[in-house]
């Protein structure tokens, strides 16, 4: 059995509040369920998705099978996991999934200023979908003109990465039937280690997820239905 950690792989404490929020919105049962993951790299949410006994695609823009799949083979999953290059903007699927699952994507898809892509990436989701099926997303947000300072002067791509805008919300899931989201954490993004993002986290729970307005927190993560 995985742990969040195998799940999710860096800032644990932060964005496993995603998991718990789609465990609670998933309540039908998963064996047998078609399911895809978009920028997968080791497959951490496919590995969480097939412990539940879900069929699952792995798919990331080049074949995550060389990265993925001797770490899922260790895991010894419920359901079946294959691995596919698929590109998040062009999905070669119609009605085909009961869930879509990605997490921390959209910016490096969308990088230097590409808005466009945000919109065709979930249009792709939709028309990939099953009626009735569910996205469950996480995403990092723009948040404050903190974090897009420090963004820009201490990690390298953060002059490219397209951040996910709150002001975006209602123009790009407009196709889906419903929504529902949770924004987390605001000094959580500052940890420079695990062990800083882990102590930060706390200090989020605490203290700043109390206080500071849900448009500027860093973390998004909620369920889409078509």
């Amino acid at each position: 059995m995985g742990t969040n950690k195998d799940y999710l792989e860096w800032d644990v404490n932060n964005w496993s509040n995603a998991l718990i929020y789609w465990q609670l919105e998933i309540k039908e049962e998963l064996l047998e369920k078609n399911c895809l993951e978009l920028g997968g790299r080791k497959g951490g949410l496919s590995l969480w998705l097939a412990e539940k006994g879900a069929n699952v695609v792995c798919s990331d823009i080049d074949n995550p099978a060389n990265e993925a799949k001797p770490f899922h083979d260790k895991m010894n999953p419920l359901g079946k996991i294959t691995y596919q290059a698929i590109d998040a903007t062009n999905i070669p699927y119609n009605e085909e999934f009961d869930i879509i699952v990605f997490k921390s994507i959209i910016g490096g898809i969308a990088r230097n200023g590409k808005d466009d892509l945000k919109n065709k990436v979930f249009s792709e989701i939709y028309k990939a979908l099953k009626p009735g099926g569910k996205l469950l997303f996480a995403e990092n947000l723009e948040s404050s003109n903190l974090h897009k300072y420090l963004r820009k002067k201490f990690i390298r791509w953060g002059n490219e990465w397209n951040y996910f805008k709150y002001s975006e919300l209602k123009d790009i899931f407009t196709p889906f039937k419903t929504l529902k989201f949770e924004t987390k954490g605001f000094v959580g993004a500052f940890g420079r280690t695990e062990k800083q993002r882990n102590i930060l986290s706390n200090i989020d729970k605490l203290v700043f997820d109390k206080i500071i307005s849900e448009k500027k927190r860093y973390i998004i993560y909620g369920v889409a239905i078509k």
